[in-house]
């Protein structure tokens, strides 16, 4: 593929971007890839400048672009050698005309962007979102040692007890560690999320919203494999994917249980009180995940972050009913936005009595209402909001 070709192609599929995220479609990454499958001409270094060209796109764009062509064009604003490539050859974008639609650039759209300036998230601290992710690695401490993991590319060791640090697109999935369970891909951030719950062995734990099984892998690794892990959700696809996770890491001791949206308690009646820790990894805009997936910004409406914000609290509350006195109750979403996480934290404990919030002591961390704000900027993680509350007995 030519340069100019490479910048067409693009616009293409940023097109197919836009108008899923509109319509709340496929991600970009399953697009992208889905045009790579059906254009084989496509050599890997033609596939990995397209899909740079894409997201650098994306990340450029506050608003949801008009166009592919808009969203490139703003791109092409801040780079000349890309505008050079609308050049009108063939398989190329065609040459700029005058008055045509750009797209406008920030990290986010109008309403969006005054909603993290009231949460302090604004300026360098909002472009920071807008980076790239590193690749953090959690060491299986029922299987390995960080001091003594041997790997084919030395990580960098983070605050996080058993964390590595990897350029992004390190092929980890492909070394043997990882295919004999002795690391798990994991975010900084996810790993302090989990060290709040503080886990101990022989405790009876319950995550509440386990999806895929990250966070339950780590805290069957902090209570080495002794005691009830019960990992719980809705979503019965992603829960799936637990189980060979659970086996390639040695977590025998985890349970699983699909929960029924709205009757969550018939399928956890039998834990009502019990827990010593219920872990709330709650559904949330995603905001401190951008670095990821770019182009969840343009997915979100003030209706959809109402509705999380209505989960988040029923979550709460289901949670207040598995914990039995003296135990606690961890609450986390990967947001930067208060109305996702100190607020609905103080709006817990003010409708719950005899609960008391119980800041977590973590090695990162800014403090954030009652609980502990990671960020992008500030701590080179994926942004979240962590606290903890204590039922007393």
């Amino acid at each position: 593929m030519t340069p100019a070709a490479r910048v067409q192609a693009a616009i293409e599929i940023l097109d197919r971007v836009i108008e899923a995220a509109k319509g709340q479609g496929a991600p970009a990454d399953r697009i992208v890839a889905d045009w790579a499958k059906a254009n084989r001409y496509a050599g890997s270094k033609d596939r990995r400048a397209v899909r740079e060209l894409v997201y650098d796109a994306i990340r450029h764009c506050g608003p949801v672009p008009e166009s592919g062509r808009a969203a490139m064009l703003a791109l092409a604003e801040r780079d000349k050698s890309i505008a050079a490539l609308f050049d009108g050859s063939q398989y190329g974008p065609a040459p700029i005309q005058p008055d045509e639609p750009v797209a406008k650039r920030g990290f986010a759209p109008v309403w969006l962007g005054k909603r993290l300036s009231a949460s302090d998230v604004k300026g360098a601290e909002g472009m920071a979102l807008m980076g790239r992710a590193p690749l953090d690695v959690r060491v299986n401490t029922l299987k390995a040692d960080r001091a003594a993991l041997d790997l084919p590319v030395a990580g960098e060791h983070l605050a996080a007890p058993n964390a590595l640090r990897f350029e992004a697109g390190t092929p980890v999935d492909q070394w043997d560690a990882f295919r004999e369970g002795r690391f798990e891909v994991q975010d900084h951030g996810s790993q302090l999320a989990c060290l709040a719950a503080g886990v101990r062995p022989g405790e009876t734990v319950i995550d509440l919203c386990a999806g895929a099984g990250g966070k339950t892998l780590a805290l069957a690794a902090a209570m080495q494999n002794a005691g009830r892990l019960i990992a719980s959700d809705t979503d019965k696809r992603r829960l799936s994917q637990l189980g060979p996770r659970a086996e390639r890491g040695g977590a025998g001791l985890v349970e699983q249980r699909l929960l029924d949206p709205g009757r969550e308690m018939e399928m956890l009646g039998d834990l009502a009180g019990a827990a010593d820790c219920v872990l709330i990894d709650a559904p949330c805009s995603g905001v401190g995940t951008w670095r990821r997936k770019p182009e969840a910004k343009w997915r979100l409406t003030p209706d959809r972050l109402a509705q999380f914000a209505a989960t988040q609290d029923a979550l709460l509350a289901l949670g207040a009913k598995l914990v039995k006195p003296g135990g606690r109750l961890v609450f986390v979403t990967c947001s930067l936005l208060d109305e996702e996480g100190p607020d609905r934290f103080a709006a817990f404990l003010q409708g719950h009595e005899g609960w008391r919030a119980d800041m977590p002591e973590l090695p990162l961390g800014t403090a954030r209402g009652q609980g502990i704000r990671l960020s992008p900027f500030h701590h080179g993680t994926d942004g979240f909001f962590v606290a903890r509350a204590h039922l007393p007995c």
